[in-house]
């Protein structure tokens, strides 16, 4: 070989470049000086014929070379995988031996020992090899093939060493047939399958009972070489780590020669499985001795669904929402019907009937309630009926809903000539383009009139709806577009993002980057899991139909007050329906973001299925503030600044609240404190100030009320439900600065939830307890949804991933679909939480029906 080389460079005149005499015995020698060798000791190379199954003992120096020729038959329709396992008793890591395996379209090469790296580049040594020699393709039915195992080193010491030859039998995997095997960092495996007849979509599956030592499956085409170690196995093809699970779903679509390789290789460290992390060497080249890292696993490839059963899932997503749609026109039917029942039994009335008699009660069309400021007689009884029926207040066995002493013909008749008067200006008010919502206190002595009311010991609807419909209609529509621009510039990059996401997946086949129930992931075009996209359908076709039936209410309400309904004008809860529609489309937002999400969900993109959650609950607590406290409710805009505030300390949370004691006790303080400020405010009913005095305030009113004469509070029930609320949220900030739960976002959110079930009890106790009455709808409403909400949170919490872990210790969590072969756990909570949610929106809509027909000034704010 140094004679060869020698050789080479003396015909290097022959290529155009002229060669000094003393540099050519210049290269010479520092051939023979590289080489290792001298001239008295040429390197010999030995070839032996080799056969399968047997073991070879032999040394290795630096003055010889070995080949082990083989041979073996190839078949065109036969799958045989060779593997060659090599053992080095010595362990010279300066001059290790290398084998280099020539076959005829690839090369393999190794050395041993053989030196992995792990992260912060430790160094692994392992003396025991196996690798597994890619199969070359033959065009003819049977070929003999020949290959070479060639073994040499540079160590001037003799290594001993065994080589073994084997044929897998095993090589090619059968659908549903489990095959085990071992695997460790030095001796990975692969196998091949091949699609049968029929089938387009398998799904690999591989299985231990050993959750460490971490590894990595891989799915790559037939093609040499095969990436079977640790630090090339992400180079081509599908892949995932995993510890007890794994699975990948493959499709005939993306392998054109209709079979794949599954790779398995087991990683040197556990680190990126979520296991401990090893000591960082004092030395640079120190080697660390891995242990045993021995894995057993089982594989096995079963057919995924087929196309029927995907069209049975889409039909059975779409049937069961669009019943809601049947359902709701039935009723509407019904309804429709009932109500004309009733204008004819009202058609029947005699003429000469008082309208006290009838239940209907005349009052101007542009106020609410009884303390309308128009100088009429009625107003004015109003405003003392208002002022004295707080003697009259009770809960058992007193009659609450009296009825106004009957008025005579002549005052009739008045009031009849005013609303006429006030009908022909109404065009001219409602033409005023400037209307704002400072207009709402046009009285000389609004701010003392303001305390008197609502600082009064018992509370009526009327005493909080007095100030001007038409500008309180447009604050409440703001809810609506504020939250339709939201949705608009919140969701346009949120697609964006997770089609990159899903870009990102399918071209560089790391399946780690999302947290899919991989056991039950429905590809469909370039959609990893179409079935937990699908199955978010609900929130948008059931808001959809829930905007529609605030329109057919709002719809009724506006002609009834073109007609001058008596009960539209000055009976029931005030109608706004500017916060129905804001939930409705938080509703269709909850759904379109949600299945966002699942395109790939993962750790940076969580916040995407949860913002709109917390606006739903944000939205729901303040139409139930609003339904009793229309004058005073929250502007659209302070909504959502706090709602905005939310969905910050969310995204803080789940990026630094990790094991963040700093944080914890910020995020606890600040609950605290907002916890105490809206206590304050729903107590006072908005009449305090945060300014300099309030604390020589606060110690006056402890001074008065419990040192220098201990008197109970004045409003009693908005206590008890101030109390609850504080021990509850106090309690729960506890538990997070205690527990410092990783899902910080889950836990927000059941803050909000908490704070809405609690203000969502009291508000149906009090109204039992106010002598009011649930009618029949809203509650079947109420049981139904009880019970949805029950079944939908046993499915929630069933955990079928989660992105707090890492994506190994996730797919632990993954199951097989449930529902239709189609539908995993995941999927049924989207179902039974969309119509839950529906649900909750229709009791919040229709729960006060019954006092459609009670004057405001005898329905109770509470």
């Amino acid at each position: 070989m140094v004679f060869r080389s020698c050789w080479k460079s003396r015909h290097k005149k022959s290529r155009g470049a002229a060669v000094r005499p003393a540099a050519l015995l210049w290269f010479c020698v520092a051939q023979l000086v590289c080489s290792g060798g001298a001239l008295g000791e040429p390197k010999t190379v030995v070839q032996k014929e080799a056969e399968f199954d047997i073991t070879y003992n032999d040394t290795a120096t630096s003055v010889n070379q070995t080949i082990y020729a083989f041979n073996h038959t190839v078949s065109r329709n036969k799958s045989e995988g060779v593997r060659v396992s090599v053992d080095v008793l010595s362990q010279d890591f300066e001059s290790p031996i290398l084998f280099v395996v020539r076959q005829k379209q690839a090369v393999l090469s190794f050395q041993i020992p053989l030196i992995l790296r792990g992260l912060y580049q430790r160094k692994y040594p392992y003396n025991h090899v196996g690798r597994t020699l890619c199969q070359p393709p033959t065009l003819v039915a049977s070929e003999t093939q020949y290959f070479f195992v060639d073994v040499s080193t540079l160590s001037s010491q003799g290594t001993n060493y065994q080589l073994r030859v084997s044929r897998v039998e095993s090589f090619t995997l059968h659908t549903d047939k489990k095959f085990s095997f071992t695997a460790s960092p030095s001796q990975p495996q692969y196998f091949k399958y091949v699609f049968p007849d029929g089938v387009d979509t398998v799904i690999v599956k591989v299985n231990s009972d050993m959750t460490f030592p971490c590894s990595v499956m891989s799915i790559q085409d037939i093609q040499c070489p095969v990436y079977d170690l640790d630090n090339n196995v992400a180079f081509i093809g599908m892949y995932q780590t995993m510890t007890k699970k794994g699975a990948i779903t493959v499709q005939r679509k993306d392998f054109p020669s209709n079979s794949f390789y599954v790779v398995v290789v087991v990683k040197t460290e556990d680190e990126a499985c979520g296991g401990p992390l090893r000591f960082y060497p004092l030395l640079p080249d120190v080697l660390i001795d891995a242990g045993n890292r021995s894995k057993d696993i089982d594989v096995i490839v079963t057919p995924a669904i087929k196309l029927k059963v995907y069209v049975m899932g889409m039909l059975f997503c779409l049937g069961i929402f669009l019943s809601f749609y049947l359902l709701t026109f039935l009723v509407a039917c019904l309804e429709n019907k009932r109500l004309c029942r009733r204008k004819k039994r009202e058609c029947l009335i005699p003429a000469n009937v008082s309208p006290a008699e009838t239940g209907k009660m005349p009052a101007s069309p542009y106020e609410y309630g009884s303390l309308a400021d128009n100088g009429s007689t009625l107003s004015s009884e109003a405003i003392t009926d208002s002022a004295t029926s707080t003697d009259n207040y009770g809960y058992a066995g007193q009659e609450v809903f009296k009825r106004r002493p009957i008025l005579n013909r002549v005052h009739q008749f008045a009031i009849c000539i005013e609303r006429s008067l006030d009908s022909i200006g109404r065009s001219r008010l409602e033409s005023l383009s400037s209307v704002e919502e400072d207009d709402y206190d046009t009285l000389d002595d609004i701010d003392s009139d303001k305390n008197i009311v609502r600082t009064k010991k018992f509370l009526y609807v009327a005493d909080l709806s007095r100030k001007d419909k038409r500008i309180l209609s447009k604050k409440y529509q703001i809810y609506f577009w504020n939250i339709a621009t939201i949705a608009v510039f919140y969701a346009l990059p949120v697609v964006q993002l997770v089609i990159t996401y899903q870009t990102v997946v399918n071209v560089t086949g790391n399946q780690d980057i999302c947290y899919y129930n991989f056991l039950c992931a429905h590809p469909m075009g370039a959609l990893s899991a179409f079935n937990n996209i699908l199955s978010n359908l609900g929130y948008v076709l059931l808001g959809l139909l829930f905007l529609l039936i605030v329109l057919k209410r709002d719809v009724i309400h506006q002609r009834a007050l073109l007609r001058n309904d008596l009960n539209a004008l000055e009976c029931g809860i005030p109608k706004h329906f500017g916060l129905y529609y804001a939930m409705g489309t938080a509703l269709m937002m909850e759904g379109l973001l949600s299945a966002c999400y699942h395109v790939c969900p993962n750790y940076t993109n969580f916040q995407f299925d949860t913002s709109f959650m917390y606006m739903i609950a944000g939205l729901c607590m303040l139409k139930l503030y609003q339904k009793r406290h229309p004058d005073i409710n929250a502007s659209a805009y302070t909504a959502y600044a706090c709602l905005a505030g939310v969905i910050f300390f969310s995204v803080l949370g789940v990026v630094f609240g990790k094991g963040n004691n700093v944080f914890w006790i910020v995020f606890s303080v600040i609950h605290i404190l907002a916890t105490m400020l809206l206590s304050t405010q729903l107590y006072y009913m908005g009449r305090w100030h945060l300014d300099s005095g309030i604390l020589r305030r606060i110690v006056h009113v402890i001074y008065t009320d419990c040192i220098r004469q201990c008197s109970g509070p004045m409003y009693i029930d908005r206590m008890v439900l101030l109390v609850m609320g504080n021990i509850v949220n106090w309690s729960l900030a506890a538990y997070g600065l205690i527990e410092r739960p990783n899902d910080f976002a889950s836990y927000l959110l059941a803050i909000a939830i908490c704070n809405l079930l609690l203000y969502f009890a009291f508000y149906i106790i009090m109204k039992l307890r106010s002598g009011e009455r649930i009618q029949c709808l809203p509650l079947v409403i109420i049981l139904f949804t009880a019970v949805v909400w029950g079944l939908a949170l046993y499915f929630f919490f069933q955990g079928l991933s989660t992105w707090q872990k890492t994506p190994a210790e996730s797919r632990e969590h993954n199951r097989d679909c449930i529902l239709l072969e189609f539908f995993d756990d995941h999927d049924i909570w989207h179902f039974l939480s969309s119509i839950a949610m529906f649900g909750s929106f229709l009791v919040l809509l229709t729960m006060d029906d019954d006092l459609d027909a009670v004057q405001r000034d005898k329905i109770f704010a509470f």
